[in-house]
């Protein structure tokens, strides 16, 4: 048990924060808050940006407020912008799902030092494919949103984490070097449902973009099916 803290998730509704979430939670933390930053920048170095929109819909189905953030997503005023809500929050600490990015780790650390606040992240430097297979073995069920790498073609936009999909993932990072867990930004997830969930998001209308190179999984439309 890590003790009695309010604290607040970083979160983006992909694999990474929800893996945070469920750590804080089976910690002993008491989550006040969800703070989602949404980005105007595509290609944000801090924040994900596919689909963050419904992370209203899952907080709704956490039962747990969320703070939306907006930011224009320019490199190091968007780190700013983080700074600027949650020093409006009244906890002892922040999560963050940060795997393997220094870039993002470090700039957390530096918002949390600045505020006062703890900073824990579960998730850091866990092996990759463990680190998977974990999420799969909770119960996760996580979607591919978006995919930016060689080797990861439109065939896996949309598709569900499970094991077979992990294999192959780790087969394509042993013949392209993609990381397993996605964090040179060779994919993006988005999680439907994990143990903390009361009612699983289920996608009513998509649409897949592809440019040849990379795309999207846009999630258009979806409802809550409480458990």
């Amino acid at each position: 048990m890590v003790g009695l803290a309010d604290v607040a998730v970083l979160y983006s509704g992909g694999k990474d924060s929800n893996y945070a979430l469920y750590w804080a939670l089976k910690s002993g933390l008491r989550v006040r808050y969800l703070v989602s930053m949404v980005s105007e920048n595509e290609e944000s170095y801090m924040y994900h940006t596919p689909n963050v929109e419904l992370t209203s819909l899952q907080a709704r189905a956490l039962g747990i407020p969320i703070i939306k953030g907006f930011t224009k997503g320019e490199k190091e005023k968007e780190v700013e912008d983080l700074k600027n809500v949650l020093e409006g929050l009244k906890v002892d600490g922040i999560v963050a799902g940060a795997l393997a990015s220094r870039y993002q780790k470090e700039r957390i650390e530096n918002v949390a030092r600045e505020l006062g606040l703890k900073v824990y992240t579960p998730a850091w430097e866990k092996d990759p494919y463990q680190y998977m297979l974990e999420i799969i073995k909770l119960g996760f069920k996580v979607v591919f949103v978006a995919v930016s790498a060689y080797g990861l073609n439109e065939s896996w936009l949309g598709r569900e984490l499970n094991y077979k999909n992990l294999e192959e993932l780790k087969k394509l990072s042993e013949k392209y070097g993609i990381h397993i867990a996605g964090e040179g930004g060779e994919f993006e997830t988005f999680v439907l449902d994990m143990p903390f969930f009361k009612a699983k998001i289920v996608i009513d209308d998509a649409e897949k973009f592809w440019d040849g190179l990379s795309g999207k999984f846009i999630i258009k439309r979806a409802h809550l099916e409480w458990k």
